[in-house]
């Protein structure tokens, strides 16, 4: 097995108590990561993730915070500040869905999904600058229908396609601070809890990538500890397709 260096790494992942997140928080802590794990609401999720974790080691936290509020962002900031000493790695996680044809798409479903989407990972990203350290690396989960489109998801598919821009101009404005900024772009990702796709489009949509399936977290948390380790150290400003080859 190829060793990813992520040992001792200390890592922020938002919205990590669920699906994507979830799986990333693990795998980076099972790789010696030191972790905290933010989510918006109490529940089964967060009970059931902090009780993994600590058996993972004493060395991980789960933190409660709403990332789209500077307040409770500054918060947070402060809990990896006492709780970890500083920052390696960013893990912007936090992401909402939505559908809604254009003509029906409510300025307040409009910002309920860019808030969530794209002010919160710029929020995290902007409070988290003091504790980067050179070679930090930001990590941004977008989505590969950013690249293409999806009829009733303007919001969605917009807030995607600007976390593509923020990347790029935040990687030429922290380049020379040693900080790396990526963006990972998921296709149709089967999260299990009844997250995935219902069941009489699987087939569909898992045909239409070049390998024939659906993909899976572990997928996902692969490519975000590659951009999370040293072997992505002369890589920035650039968005993966986890697509399956769509």
């Amino acid at each position: 097995m190829m060793d990813l260096a992520i040992s001792g790494k200390r890592v922020l992942v938002t919205g990590g108590t669920r699906g994507l997140g979830r799986t990333t928080v693990l795998a980076l802590a099972r790789g010696g990561a030191k972790v905290v794990a933010c989510h918006s609401s109490a529940g089964a999720a967060a009970d059931d993730l902090s009780r993994e974790l600590k058996e993972l080691g004493d060395q991980h936290h789960v933190v409660r915070a709403d990332v789209t509020a500077q307040d409770d962002v500054e918060r947070l900031v402060g809990c990896c500040e006492d709780a970890l000493g500083g920052l390696d790695v960013v893990v912007n996680n936090v992401g909402v869905a939505g559908e809604a044809p254009v003509d029906e798409l409510s300025p307040e479903e409009w910002n309920r999904v860019l808030d969530t989407n794209l002010t919160a990972c710029f929020l995290v990203t902007q409070a988290t600058l003091p504790l980067l350290t050179e070679g930090g690396s930001v990590i941004y989960v977008g989505a590969s229908a950013a690249l293409r489109g999806r009829p009733a998801t303007a919001h969605y598919t917009a807030s995607k396609a600007a976390l593509i821009g923020l990347t790029k101009s935040l990687a030429k404005e922290l380049g020379p601070r040693g900080i790396r900024l990526n963006t990972i772009a998921p296709g149709v990702i089967d999260k299990g809890e009844g997250q995935g796709p219902p069941p009489h489009l699987r087939e569909r949509l898992a045909g239409m990538t070049a390998l024939g399936r659906l993909g899976t977290p572990d997928d996902v948390a692969g490519a975000v500890l590659f951009f999370a380790s040293d072997l992505s150290r002369y890589i920035t400003g650039t968005t993966l397709n986890v697509d399956g080859g769509i």
